[in-house]
């Protein structure tokens, strides 16, 4: 992955602000995958929240947690699809190396780093994602190649 890939995380505008629902996305490649990203916050945002607020409300009056929950379940209902509705994955780096490069694999101390997390319900992997929200929107977590792997490993390599 290039700098840039390597330095994207999911990083939301200013709490409570009139943009506070919004992604902010650097130019290149990764912004195509923060706005399919952003698509899913804001139905999550007006359509599936439960909140007293009405219209554009209920996109401004959010808080970094709020930010933070409407993240997860976009990050869970695009895994979600990708599983085919019967499966999550969701990729996470530890600290401890999982796999020992061998042959013509050029590490990178990162993907060697990767764990896996399955889950057979959306909510599971909702919850799941909602407490590990940092390793996604932290700066220096490579939330973005995270969420890339995740997507791959739940649409499978086959399919």
């Amino acid at each position: 992955f290039s700098c840039e890939w390597a330095k994207a995380y999911f990083r939301f505008r200013e709490p409570h602000s009139d943009l506070a629902y919004a992604l902010e996305a650097e130019k290149g490649g990764t912004r195509a995958i923060l706005m399919a990203v952003q698509a899913h916050i804001i139905k999550y945002l007006l359509f599936v929240r439960n909140t007293e607020y009405t219209h554009l409300e209920r996109l401004r009056r959010i808080s970094r947690r709020e930010q933070g929950e409407a993240l997860a379940a976009a990050l869970a209902d695009t895994l979600w699809a990708a599983g085919g509705g019967g499966r999550a994955v969701v990729c996470l780096a530890a600290t401890a190396v999982h796999v020992t490069p061998r042959g013509d694999y050029k590490a990178d101390s990162f993907t060697e780093r990767i764990q896996l997390f399955e889950f057979c319900e959306k909510a599971a992997a909702q919850e799941f994602i909602f407490d590990h929200i940092n390793s996604f929107r932290g700066e220096g977590s490579h939330g973005v190649i995270l969420f890339l792997y995740s997507l791959l490993f739940s649409r499978t390599l086959e399919r």
